[in-house]
């Protein structure tokens, strides 16, 4: 009996060996499927990024030609030299001034006017015309036009308040007009008055088409913005500098500063939308950021 009882012992002490392995490729195997399923987006992104840098870089051994096409170490190194000069820094704060006030008086105005429109029919008839006219005027004439009537510091201003202004003005009074019209008739029939009506009824369900105007806007501002400063070439700016550059022949810094402006549009977007999201009543709104 002992040793019957030593060798069940000996058989299952090795099976147990046996499937430690597997147990732990299998805890292995569900770490990095939760690890992929949690951050999916992170890496999907990633991995193209890194295709695109790949193909990028083919596409300048092939080329070799860094005047027409640098590769990418080459323009890291760009980047790293504007990085620590002074005159990065102030190129790139004011290009964020102008962008931002642009974006801000756009969103202001915006904000009034859509609500006014949605709420009045004879506003919403008067500005019609003038809202289909500014979004179907092509960005550069938009530039040129605003050349000839401000300084070369204030034209990417007024650009990007001009194309950002009918996106928002739009996304409110769709927002104003979506209003459910049951709550509407439930605030009357409780004696709420219009005023109320429009803060409590009207206000919360243009929320998400704001939400959703601001971010586009926000994107063309930054393109607008770039684009108005490397056509008015004011004293700093990254258009400016980008300008200079391709006058210059310095690719490499072409690409720098592109990718400068890339990074300034993708960091606004998601102070944007962490700052959406940090607010008390953005939970109800969370898919849309």
């Amino acid at each position: 009996m002992t040793g019957s009882t030593s060798k069940n012992k000996k058989y299952a002490s090795g099976e147990d060996s046996q499937r430690a392995p597997r147990r732990g490729g299998t805890i292995v195997v569900k770490v990095v499927l939760n690890c992929f399923i949690r951050h999916h987006i992170l890496i999907i992104s990633g991995a193209a990024i890194t295709i695109l840098l790949g193909i990028w870089w083919i596409a300048a051994f092939v080329i070799d030609a860094t005047i027409i096409l640098p590769p990418p170490p080459a323009v890291g190194r760009e980047l790293w030299a504007l990085l620590n000069s002074n005159d990065f820094w102030h190129s790139v704060g004011l290009t964020v001034f102008r962008g931002l006030s642009g974006f801000f008086i756009s969103l202001s105005l915006g904000i009034v006017l859509g609500i006014a429109a949605g709420i009045s029919l004879p506003i919403h008839a008067l500005f019609k015309p003038l809202i289909a006219v500014i979004r179907t005027t092509p960005i550069m004439s938009v530039i040129l036009i605003a050349l000839l009537w401000f300084k070369t510091g204030t034209v990417p201003i007024f650009s990007s308040f001009l194309i950002a202004f009918p996106v928002i003005t739009q996304n409110v009074i769709v927002g104003i007009r979506q209003t459910d019209q049951k709550l509407l008739q439930m605030g009357r029939a409780y004696g709420l008055s219009a005023t109320r009506r429009l803060l409590h009824i009207s206000v919360p369900s243009v929320v998400p088409y704001l939400i959703s105007g601001a971010q586009t806007a926000l994107g063309l501002t930054w393109k607008v913005v770039v684009a108005a400063e490397v056509l008015s070439i004011p004293n700093w700016g990254v258009g400016s500098e980008m300008q200079l550059s391709q006058m210059s022949l310095e690719t490499a810094q072409v690409f720098a500063w592109t990718v400068v402006a890339i990074l300034l549009s993708a960091a606004s977007q998601w102070v944007l939308s962490m700052s959406i999201r940090s607010m008390s009543w953005s939970k109800a709104y969370a898919d849309t950021v």
